[in-house]
């Protein structure tokens, strides 16, 4: 694995990027469109594994500064407690409203669902676990990459959207820095805590080629339509 590195920094004009999506919807027609993903390490881990050109060997970096283009809110649920393996949850939501039953293809609500209520999981907790999907733009890269909010992060960085939003109208015209740090959830175990701040606005130049991809990347999300295995 290669040397883990204090983070990654970004400089003015970075996020000028080429918009390549009449290109891409010729090359990649009939293909199944997957985005490459940041892992949040577990236990407490405050390093982040972001891919590289060489698959063996991820970048690891303490933190990382990028450009949220989209963002989506993801629901799971798991009859017997997640062990770790790539298998999918027994109901699923994309967009955090409408959960698909995987045995039925029955479509509940979330809403009104009643794994979706404080006290119906572990202590105090959901059984239905949300988290975030952000599709990210890193200084230097094509396409978009995917990092996945667990649940014990989600409601700081709803925080920091709200705040994002209110006082720069979309976290797409800002740089976002992304570091970790750990905490204790209400069951004593220790996990990795997705922290995300303010770095700068994006320059003219940058935002004018950042908004066609944001839009693109909205479009890619669309044709996503199952989810990852629990984070957590």
């Amino acid at each position: 694995m290669s040397e883990t590195k204090n983070e990654l920094t970004t400089t003015e004009n970075a996020f000028a990027v080429t918009n390549i999506s009449e290109t891409m919807k010729e090359e990649l027609d009939g293909f199944e469109l997957t985005f490459d993903r940041i892992k949040v390490p577990s236990g407490g881990g405050l390093v982040y594994e972001l891919p590289s050109d060489d698959p063996a060997n991820p970048a690891m970096a303490k933190e990382f500064r990028a450009v949220i283009l989209h963002h989506r809110c993801e629901r799971s649920y798991y009859k017997v407690e997640y062990d770790g393996k790539n298998e999918a949850p027994d109901c699923a939501s994309v967009n955090g409203k409408q959960g698909i039953d995987k045995e039925t293809g029955e479509v509940k609500t979330c809403a009104d669902c009643e794994l979706n209520e404080f006290g119906s999981g572990k202590g105090e907790g959901k059984a239905c676990k949300v988290k975030r999907k952000l599709f990210l733009l890193l200084e230097g890269q094509p396409l978009p990459m995917i990092l996945n909010v667990p649940t014990g992060s989600v409601k700081d960085f709803g925080s920091f959207i709200a705040k994002t939003v209110a006082k720069y109208g979309s976290t797409t015209k800002v740089v976002t820095k992304f570091s970790l740090k750990r905490d204790t959830n209400a069951g004593g175990i220790v996990y990795s805590k997705v922290v995300a701040a303010f770095e700068r606005l994006l320059t003219e130049t940058e935002l004018k080629s950042v908004l066609p991809m944001a839009e693109q990347a909205k479009s890619m999300a669309q044709t996503m339509k199952t989810i990852e295995s629990s984070d957590e």
